[in-house]
């Protein structure tokens, strides 16, 4: 189980799965390229999948990699990394009850706003689904949100779109935009020191 926020974590028992987005990938420029290295390097199980049919996903084809690279994960202290449409991905894996088994964190990097999913036909399946409190519980330990305050694909922004409803603890970073390729967001040094610590996430 992941300690208190910001304490250090048990660093012999990390693994962490990392999920992309829409169109994506996984170029070696993006900050979950570089993340996967430098956990590597530091000695961490790390399992970034190339999602199938990035340009028109469907659904439950994703959610069945998500529960395949879940189960595959080795015991000890897990994280869930998921940036814009596999945050979606992430909802309906804890709607439905997908999630195989319980993971200790997850961190739910600039989800994109229903009215998004609504205006792309491609990305449609992924509308945000209806999630309680329980059914959050039940898929992670804790789970965290980030997401910038001019974010082109979050209109109405992430904290209130999906933060405060869903009761989750959310950073709002100024600037930042959908923290990707586009926005700068290669190396992003903060987010390393979160997934080895649960610091607080800074600007990269």
């Amino acid at each position: 189980m992941a300690t208190g926020h910001g304490d250090m974590i048990d660093l012999l028992t990390m693994s962490f799965l990392l999920l992309h987005g829409w169109q994506n990938r996984r170029p070696t420029g993006h900050w979950q390229h570089w993340l996967a290295t430098e956990l590597r390097a530091a000695g961490h199980e790390v399992v970034h999948p190339q999602l199938p049919d990035p340009d028109e996903p469907v659904l439950d084809v994703w959610l069945a990699e998500l529960r395949a690279h879940v189960t595959a994960l080795p015991t000890g202290e897990r994280t869930v990394i998921a940036h814009s449409l596999s945050c979606l991905l992430w909802l309906h894996a804890a709607a439905r009850g997908a999630v195989p088994a319980r993971v200790d964190r997850v961190l739910l990097v600039a989800p994109p706003s229903p009215s998004v999913t609504a205006s792309h036909p491609e990305i449609d399946g992924f509308a945000p689904p209806t999630v309680t409190a329980e059914q959050f519980a039940a898929a992670a330990a804790e789970t965290h949100l980030v997401a910038a305050d001019n974010d082109p694909y979050c209109p109405g922004g992430a904290a209130t779109l999906y933060g405060e409803p869903l009761g989750i603890p959310t950073t709002v970073l100024s600037g930042a935009a959908h923290l990707d390729m586009a926005a700068g967001y290669g190396p992003w040094p903060s987010i390393l020191t979160w997934s080895l610590t649960g610091s607080t996430l800074t600007a990269g």
